[in-house]
This record gives C-alpha cells, sequence and structure tokens, in this order.
C-alpha cells in the first residue's frame, strides 16, 4: 500500500466521521415522536398540541402522537419530558404555570421549569379575564373596587385551586387594588366557572376559553383583561393595568424538549411550528377560543422563560402563596 494511498484512506475516514453526526441528524425523525400534554383531553392547551401534531405530522413525514399525562397541577407529564432523551422523539407542550410557578409553589419539585428543558417556541398566549357575576353593580374596574372596598372580605372570587393562575391573578390585584377579597379554592376551572355563573362566588379571573361563552350569553359580566396591552382579540377591552398601573398576568404556552437537545434540531422544530402557526385556519380556530398565537426564536422564549420564572417566583413568595 502507498504512502499516497493509506493518506487518501486517513482522509476520508475523517471525512466521514465529520459528516455522520451531520448525517444522523438529517435523518431525524426516523420513528413516530411524542407530543406529551400534561392536562387532561378537551382543553385549550389539549387542542393547541393536536394542531401542532397534525401540522407537524404532514410536514415532518412521521407520526406526532399527542399523549395526555395529566395530574400534580401539570408536574406528571412535564416530569415524563425532563427525563427522556434530549433525541426530539419526546415533547412537551407546557404552560406558564408548570414552568415558572410550579417550582415556587410546591417544596418537592421533581424538575426545574428553567434548567430542565429545552425552549424551542412560545406558542400562544391566552387571553386570561377578569369578570364578575351580572348582580355585582359594577360596570368597570374603578366601581368593582369601590364596590369591594364598601365590603372587606365579603366578595368571593374562585379559583382552580391554591397556587393556580386564577388565584395568583386574584392575590396580585388584592394587592394593587389595596383591597380584600374572600378566596373559594375549587378542584380545577370548570367547576370554579360554573358557581360564578350560579353567583355563589361574584369574581373570576380565568382564561377567555373558559370565560368569553358565558359573556356571551350574558351569564358573566367581562370588567378586563390581565394582559400588560389589550388583547387584539377583544380591542375594546381595557387592561387591569389601565386603572391599576403595574398590574400584569400573561398566561403563555410553549413547546419543549429535554434539556440537551442539539442546536440543529431546536432550530428546525422551530422553524416548523412557527409556520404552522402562520397558517389562517389555525389562527382562527385558536382566536375563536380567545388564544393569540404568537411567533419567536428558541433563545427569544428561552428570556422569556427565565424572565417570567424570576417574576412569578418572587411574587409567590412574596404573597405567600403555596399549593400544599
Amino acid at each position: 500500500m502507498t504512502l499516497r494511498f493509506k493518506r487518501l484512506l486517513r482522509a476520508c475516514a475523517f471525512g466521514l466521521a465529520l459528516a455522520a453526526p451531520a448525517l444522523s441528524q438529517a435523518a431525524w425523525p426516523e420513528k413516530p415522536i411524542t407530543l406529551i400534554v400534561p392536562w387532561a383531553a378537551g382543553g385549550s392547551t389539549d387542542i393547541l398540541a393536536r394542531v401542532l401534531s397534525e401540522g407537524l405530522t404532514q410536514s415532518l413525514g412521521q407520526s406526532v402522537i399527542v399523549e395526555n399525562r395529566s395530574g400534580a397541577s401539570g408536574n406528571i407529564g412535564t416530569t415524563f419530558v425532563a427525563r427522556a432523551k434530549p433525541d426530539g422523539y419526546t415533547l412537551l407542550v407546557g404552560s406558564m404555570s408548570t414552568h415558572t410557578m410550579n417550582q415556587a409553589l410546591y417544596s418537592n419539585m421533581p424538575f426545574d421549569g428553567v434548567k430542565d428543558f429545552t425552549p424551542i417556541a412560545e406558542l400562544a398566549l391566552v387571553t386570561n379575564t377578569m369578570v364578575v357575576h351580572p348582580s355585582v353593580p359594577a360596570a368597570n374596574l374603578k366601581e368593582f373596587i369601590a364596590y369591594v372596598k364598601e365590603r372587606p372580605d365579603t366578595v368571593a372570587y374562585a379559583s382552580a385551586g391554591q397556587g393556580s393562575t386564577n388565584h395568583l391573578s386574584a392575590a396580585l390585584f388584592e394587592k394593587a387594588a389595596g383591597v380584600k377579597m374572600m378566596h373559594i379554592p375549587y378542584r380545577g376551572g370548570a367547576p370554579a366557572v360554573l358557581d360564578t355563573v350560579a353567583g355563589r362566588t361574584q369574581v373570576l379571573f380565568s382564561a377567555g376559553t373558559q370565560t368569553l361563552p358565558h359573556v356571551q350569553t350574558g351569564k358573566l359580566k367581562l370588567l378586563a383583561v390581565t394582559e400588560e396591552k389589550r388583547s387584539p382579540l377583544l380591542p375594546e377591552v381595557p387592561t387591569v393595568a389601565e386603572t391599576l398601573p403595574g398590574y400584569e398576568l400573561s398566561v403563555w404556552y410553549g413547546a419543549f424538549g429535554p434539556a440537551g437537545m442539539p442546536p440543529e434540531l431546536t432550530a428546525r422544530l422551530n422553524r416548523e411550528i412557527n409556520q404552522i402557526l402562520k397558517r389562517p385556519d389555525v389562527i382562527k380556530k385558536m382566536g375563536d377560543m380567545g388564544v393569540l398565537l404568537t411567533e419567536t426564536t428558541p433563545e427569544q422564549f428561552g428570556q422569556i422563560l427565565a424572565r417570567d420564572a424570576d417574576k412569578y417566583g418572587k411574587l409567590i413568595k412574596e404573597l405567600g402563596i403555596t399549593a400544599e
């Protein structure tokens, strides 16, 4: 074997070694992908996940299967993804609560909402509404605040449980407005909505997906939204911050993988997801539910994740809220 031939063989071997990771990456996905939803089927998170699964199945050429692993305020399904291999075959549609609130609410968390995940894309903002029962004689937020101040500890607000986004929204409102209401926690959002509709509780901070149908029928009265800016879906509805400057609580959904996913794979998933979220049919379907679709890079979503984990972690401790 000549020296030139040996050098040629070494060069070929070196070239193949460099190409191997790229070839392996290019082959993804070689098998079905599991998209975990840490909540029960039928909610807005689940519906959004199924829209994504359908779109990704078409664009990737592999089945993307939605699997609901609910329980423990989203911690069960989220933990499953945190412990999965970072190979792009196990993904998560998570929420603001699982990744930025639970760490402060529970003393023994099985994962870190920031460190144990790869942020892929922020998916949507859920229009978070403040509604009251029609019997409450307040046409706007200023009138409601005056009404509550005249009745300290008697106006009842419902929530989906201790430490839920409903609870945090109301506790933050009490602090900003200088009022005190009575907290009535329920086991889930549905009974909290129903009892507010029935008048057993008077106030509810909840996603528009749950409240707006009742607003349309006159069974609930919409006073405000809790985001920093007015929602493009409800441009005529004021924000709480227009009356109480500085008040803001935004509820988002996001796509995640386990920590350590290859940047090239993360970037590809981000591109594929953002293309799906731009489709007019998807925008309309989610918009009709009060869900505003967004577009971010993985880096931008990572910044949102870190910012909100710090913000809500401090707020929850300051307000003394726990879920246990």
